[in-house]
């Protein structure tokens, strides 16, 4: 148990690091308002895609059974946490963004070095193939979902032809589907070409955490801290626990259910942040969730560690 928690606070520290400057960043007046929706562009427009499109066209090979189960019981929670907000009142874009919060993990930032440590090569493989479809599947809902509830209203053809060119105007979900396309066709990444991609890729983590935590300076917790409870225990609970029945009813090995559950465990992602800041919906709804996840991950996943780890 202490060690799966010294391995958990190596990886998450830098995280809360990185969220403490921007914080203190804006808070100092070192970066105004200006500054950060430059950075959160970047992060969005260029630097998230360039990671995305780098990491689907890696050709990574195994995982599948595992990866089916984990999006079937992200799949179901996502739907019915948008029936529910529906039910309570929400509009449908603040409803997609809050089933994002419950269902998109950081499987980049926490994931790679949490799986890798605990499970080594082979659970960073299974990791590797949930995250090729992660944002893909994940990130486009929401996408679809955010376009439908802004222009609900319009008729259905032109809601239809908005949507589809709000969701070509995301970089994110078409980086995604370009990796996906790149990939179907066995076409090669040239050398120079894939460096610049991880270069420039490398940068998104880092910089939607930090624009993150220049969010937090005049956040109100008091405000959101009901709806944050219960994103929190949702995605720190309620998914793994559905993950782990899914892999368990369909057969998958001892150490498949290990890596697809903690995979799902891990904290609400950043870019799940970036999207609600994009559409401008559930936004400081969305940064407590990831920072109030993150924290608390620190116990969740220990004990799963401590459960799981071979």
């Amino acid at each position: 148990m202490k060690e799966a928690f010294l391995v958990l606070l190596e990886v998450v520290a830098p995280i809360f690091a990185i969220i403490a400057a921007g914080y203190l960043a804006a808070v100092r007046g070192f970066v105004d308002a200006a500054g950060f929706r430059g950075l959160n562009g970047f992060a969005f427009s260029l630097a998230a895609p360039a990671l995305l499109f780098a990491s689907g066209t890696a050709g990574h090979q195994g995982g599948g059974s595992a990866a089916l189960a984990f999006f079937l019981g992200a799949g179901l929670l996502y739907a019915v946490v948008l029936w529910g907000a529906r039910r309570a009142g929400m509009g449908l874009a603040a409803g997609g963004m809050l089933a994002l919060d419950v269902s998109y993990g950081n499987t980049v930032m926490m994931g790679i070095p949490l799986i890798v440590a605990a499970f080594g090569a082979p659970g960073l493989s299974i990791l590797l193939t949930i995250l090729a479809l992660h944002s893909m599947v994940l990130l486009g809902a929401a996408t679809v979902v955010a376009e439908i509830g802004q222009n609900q209203r319009a008729a259905p053809l032109r809601l239809l032809r908005t949507t589809l060119a709000g969701v070509a105007r995301n970089p994110v979900v078409m980086a995604v589907i370009l990796a996906m396309l790149w990939s179907s066709l066995a076409w090669p990444v040239p050398g120079a070409a894939r460096r610049t991609l991880e270069l420039l890729g490398a940068a998104a983590p880092p910089v939607a955490l930090f624009c993150l935590g220049g969010s937090l300076h005049g956040f109100d917790a008091r405000a959101a801290w009901k709806q944050t409870g219960l994103t929190v225990l949702l995605k720190l609970l309620a998914l793994p626990a559905l993950v782990w029945a899914i892999t368990s009813l369909m057969g998958l090995s001892e150490f498949e259910i290990a890596v697809a559950t903690v995979t799902a465990a891990l904290p609400t992602g950043a870019n799940a942040f970036l999207l609600a800041r994009r559409y401008a919906v559930g936004t400081e709804a969305s940064g407590a969730s990831v920072l109030v996840s993150t924290f608390l991950s620190l116990i969740t996943l220990t004990v799963l560690l401590a459960v799981f780890r071979p």
